[in-house]
């Protein structure tokens, strides 16, 4: 899995909106804004995640034929339209992990395995399977 990276910023002073330095409020006009969960109604929902999925990869591979050279870039065009659909569909404390793998059908199986730490209360995954007659 391939990772970015992203640029980071600092800034030696941050404003609140009406203008006022953060660091002249007083300790009594501070909110806290450490919101650890998703809200109730930002909740990961996997049959609403699955039929996203599932209508970008009808769109992308409905009339494409495989060819092991184009692979790769096809691969990562749909990992990147996938994230980008769902982000807009605003699971905005979700961190997303799209993997995209895609076979010639020959008839053979394919296993697969993954590994990872979340929290069972708010973390989930779906998955979807898409084979076209080509």
């Amino acid at each position: 899995m391939a990772s970015s990276t992203r640029p980071s910023f600092s800034i030696d002073a941050s404003f609140v909106a009406d203008g006022v330095p953060e660091t002249e409020k007083t300790s009594k006009e501070s909110d806290n804004t450490y919101i650890l969960r998703p809200i109730f109604q930002q909740r990961f929902r996997p049959s609403v995640v699955k039929d996203c999925i599932h209508a970008v990869l009808k769109e992308e591979l409905a009339n494409a034929e495989y060819a092991p050279e184009e692979m790769p870039e096809l691969t990562k065009r749909l990992s990147e339209n996938i994230k980008d659909k769902l982000k807009e569909m605003g699971f905005d404390r979700y961190k997303m992990v799209v993997q995209v793998m895609i076979g010639e059908q020959r008839g053979e199986g394919v296993f697969m395995a993954a590994r990872c730490f979340w929290d069972v209360d708010t973390d989930n995954y779906t998955h979807d399977v898409f084979m076209n007659l080509k």
